[in-house]
Parts: C-alpha cells; sequence; structure tokens
C-alpha cells in the first residue's frame, strides 16, 4: 500500500501488516484515542493474531461475546477492549455494507478528491471529524493518497512538516515530538 516502510508501532511486524492491510490501518486509526498511539495500532496485529485472520467479513459476523473476549484478554487491544470490540465490528459492518468489503475503496473508488475522501471517514463508525482528517493526513503523508484537495481536508493535520498526528510519526523521535505537541495543547487548552 505504502511507497516507504511505515513506522507506527515499535513492532515490525504490526507495522507491516498496517503497511500492506487497508482495514488494519483503518481498525489502528479506530483505536487511536484515549489509549498511546503505538499501543492502539498494535491492536490490528493482536486481532488477527487471535481469530487468525483480518477479513473485514469475518470480523463483521464474529460471534460479540467472543471478540470482545479476545480484544479484553491481556494484553488488550485498547484500554477500553470491550467497547473499542464492538467499534471495530461496527467499522468492519460499515464497510462490508458500504464498501463491499474493500476498506480502500473508502479513497480510490470514483477517484475521489480530499473533501469527499473526508466525508467517507467522517462517516466510519467510531470516526469523527478529527479522526477523518488524521487518517485523510495520514493517507497523504505516508501512503502516498495524491487526490486533489487532500492537505486542505485534512485541516491543520495536512500541513508540511507538522508533528500534531500518527500522520507525522515516520520514527521514535517523531513518536516523541508528536507527543511534545500534544502535551503542549493539553496544556495550552488547561490554561486558556
Amino acid at each position: 500500500m505504502a511507497g516507504m516502510a511505515v513506522w507506527m508501532t515499535k513492532d515490525p511486524e504490526a507495522n507491516a501488516l498496517l503497511e500492506r492491510d487497508p482495514l488494519a490501518l483503518l481498525i489502528g486509526m479506530l483505536l487511536d484515542q484515549q489509549y498511546p498511539m503505538e499501543h492502539a495500532f498494535l491492536g490490528p496485529k493482536k486481532i488477527l493474531d487471535r481469530v487468525g485472520s483480518l477479513d473485514v467479513r469475518e470480523l463483521a459476523e464474529y460471534d460479540p461475546e467472543k471478540f470482545a473476549t479476545l480484544c479484553t484478554t491481556p494484553p488488550a487491544i485498547h484500554r477500553y477492549g470491550g467497547v473499542m470490540a464492538k467499534r471495530v465490528q461496527e467499522l468492519c459492518r460499515h464497510v462490508v455494507e458500504n464498501y463491499d468489503g474493500k476498506a480502500d475503496t473508502l479513497w480510490t473508488t470514483g477517484k475521489p478528491d480530499g473533501a469527499e475522501i473526508f466525508r467517507r471517514l467522517n462517516a466510519l463508525p467510531g470516526y469523527g471529524e478529527q479522526k477523518a482528517k488524521i487518517f485523510l493526513a495520514l493517507l497523504g503523508k505516508q501512503f502516498g493518497l495524491k487526490a486533489k484537495g487532500w492537505r486542505e481536508a485534512a485541516g491543520h493535520y495536512g500541513d508540511k512538516g507538522a508533528h500534531r498526528s500518527i500522520a507525522d510519526v515516520v520514527d521514535e523521535n517523531s513518536l516523541n515530538e508528536v507527543r511534545a505537541f500534544k502535551k503542549a495543547s493539553k496544556a495550552a487548552a488547561k490554561t486558556g
């Protein structure tokens, strides 16, 4: 999927999965909330290891109780593993129902521009405006997305040289820069 090796976790196998599997990337982004980025993006590999596949239809139809158990078994896929298990299945069902089970068609079908890709991402279960912008920036910055207007649609997350989100993480140093930016932003929000 990408032209260069991605680095979103400290696990090379998890990074390789994120690089080659669009669904893994969507799930990792889904899990990236209230949880350290590099741990959230390990979630798809944990699911793959436990279920044996990241087939979107299999995950969508998996018994919800069994799937929740797989997601909450230590090391869990997320701090809120049970809630996130439901969201992962909702996301998979949405991809099956709206994109014929092919996650990357969200950003490829019909040669959409940045605004349309943003709209599609924003409509995903468990995504919202900010998560959709970050994912769009991730596609543009690290996965070679050439859609017209993607930077504008991604807002500040699309800025060149920014260190705001997982879209800007390419190694451990950039992870620390993004972390410092987030910490400073939270501190500014509390005092402002």
